[in-house]
């Protein structure tokens, strides 16, 4: 019955990403964004946009905490790897840590989708760029929110000591929020990339974590 839950809060989640996706195609349509780049929603973007203005210190705060989201990642692709070359089979491996390189896989894909498929620019010029670049939804928003809030599950399998479980979970929480903030505040990306950033994630989360209550039923 749980999991049911989460399936249908993820599809929720779907259908708000893709009637947000719609607006910015089709509603309020500025050519506000650099070089004359049109943005949906423009009202709502500007008036976000001017409020916080530009701070590169928080582009590059939350670009380093994009990169303990990747390690951590990686520790858990390294903790997969350890177990299918002991095991001998893939099929071997924990089922948790299986659905997190799928889930990873997933958002990996969505990211090349959205650079090919482009629904609106940032804000600004980055530096070194000679041209707007994709800006929905907040790449960095979403790999951080998916790797993130995914880790206190595995956290609390594989982590006996419960300080450190509450210490570690705690710091995926604070690492999660200081992202979404940061990257709003810092100005190169539209409040309506960040929205789109957590609705994705929160669809994917809701997703792993129905999935992995039905193929171990009465998991921790």
């Amino acid at each position: 019955m749980k999991n049911k839950r989460k399936f249908l809060a993820a599809g929720v989640y779907g259908l708000l990403t893709v009637v947000l996706i719609l607006l910015i195609r089709f509603a309020d349509v500025q050519a506000i964004g650099p070089e004359g780049t049109c943005i949906g929603l423009s009202h709502m973007n500007q008036f976000v946009f001017e409020l916080f203005g530009v701070n590169m210190l928080w582009y590059e705060i939350t670009d380093w905490l994009g990169l303990a989201a990747v390690g951590t990642a990686f520790v858990f692709a390294m903790a997969g790897l350890i177990q299918w070359v002991r095991r001998k089979n893939m099929l071997r491996v924990d089922k948790e840590i299986l659905a997190l390189g799928i889930l990873y896989l997933v958002v990996t894909g969505l990211y090349v989708l959205f650079e090919l498929m482009i629904v609106n620019y940032r804000p600004i010029m980055m530096p070194g760029s000679t041209q707007p670049e994709a800006s929905f939804p907040s790449s960095h928003t979403m790999l951080v929110c998916v790797i993130m809030g995914s880790a206190p599950l595995p956290v609390r399998k594989y982590i006996t000591g419960t300080v450190l479980k509450r210490i570690l979970c705690t710091g995926c929480r604070i690492i999660i929020g200081i992202t979404v903030f940061g990257r709003l505040i810092s100005g190169v990306h539209w409040f309506t990339d960040i929205i789109g950033g957590i609705l994705i994630s929160a669809m994917l989360l809701d997703l792993y974590e129905g999935i992995l209550e039905r193929i171990i039923p009465g998991r921790p």
